[in-house]
């Protein structure tokens, strides 16, 4: 048999949603090919995987931001070779947040968050797009987030990135939809219980406690929903976010 093949991009830490992701697929029997900017991290992702039992995986260090590698990304997930089949799943999960006063926010500033949080998009989802249409199958998943849908003081860099991926993701799902390709927009509204937030902020996780944060195996395991999901009855944007979030 198989083996299917998913590719994630952006997958940051083991402990983070990308991390998480691949971890969810991988537990399914799915080849995962791991993706990231600093291969230390997506390098502990794949050692776990592989170490589980569960599914295989393999670290490939990738600037989502860059065209080259993006396409050379996916001449691999396609040819993944070893009885595996070519990738029917994409997450595009790349991604930094900071607040920034907008009058010192700066030009470069601006375009870098642009880069990792929307043109990162736009180079994921083209090439799946060109791959995965012509065979009438497969699922793309966007990570969004609150700033998808408002803006915030001090985030207009990244609520100008986050909403335009989301208007990508949404256009590339009405294009490509009937053509067999499921793409789907997930926005994660709120605070994720992961390294990141747990190293830098944690007063605020304690504060809160984990049950009010997003846990990200929970949204992982939302990702693999939408992959299983019928085409009968396909969800084009998902809302995540804990019970105490306020919304």
């Amino acid at each position: 048999m198989t083996q299917p093949t998913a590719i994630v991009f952006g997958a940051g830490s083991a402990h983070g949603i990308g991390g998480a992701v691949s971890k969810r697929f991988a537990s399914e029997g799915y080849h995962v090919i791991v993706t990231g900017r600093t291969l230390a991290k997506i390098e502990h992702v794949v050692e776990q995987i592989n170490a589980s039992g569960n599914g295989s995986a393999e670290a490939l260090q990738v600037d989502a931001t860059d065209e080259a590698q993006v396409i050379a990304a996916f001449n691999r997930a396609m040819n993944p070779g070893d009885g595996r089949g070519p990738a029917d799943v994409v997450v595009s999960n790349a991604g930094n947040n900071a607040l920034i006063d907008f009058t010192t926010l700066t030009a470069a500033q601006f375009e870098d968050f642009w880069r990792v949080g929307c043109f990162s998009g736009f180079l994921v989802g083209r090439e799946a797009a060109r791959r995965l249409a012509p065979l009438g199958r497969g699922t793309v998943i966007f990570t969004g987030a609150s700033a998808s849908l408002r803006g915030k003081p001090g985030y207009a860099h990244f609520t100008a990135a986050k909403a335009g991926l989301r208007m990508l993701a949404q256009s590339m799902a009405r294009e490509f939809g009937p053509k067999g390709l499921h793409v789907a927009h997930v926005i994660v509204d709120g605070g994720v219980l992961g390294d990141r937030l747990q190293n830098a902020y944690p007063q605020l996780v304690e504060r809160i406690g984990e049950d009010g944060l997003l846990g990200v195996d929970a949204i992982a395991q939302n990702y693999w929903t939408l992959h299983q999901q019928q085409r009968s009855a396909w969800t084009q944007e998902l809302d995540l976010r804990p019970y105490k979030e306020n919304w």
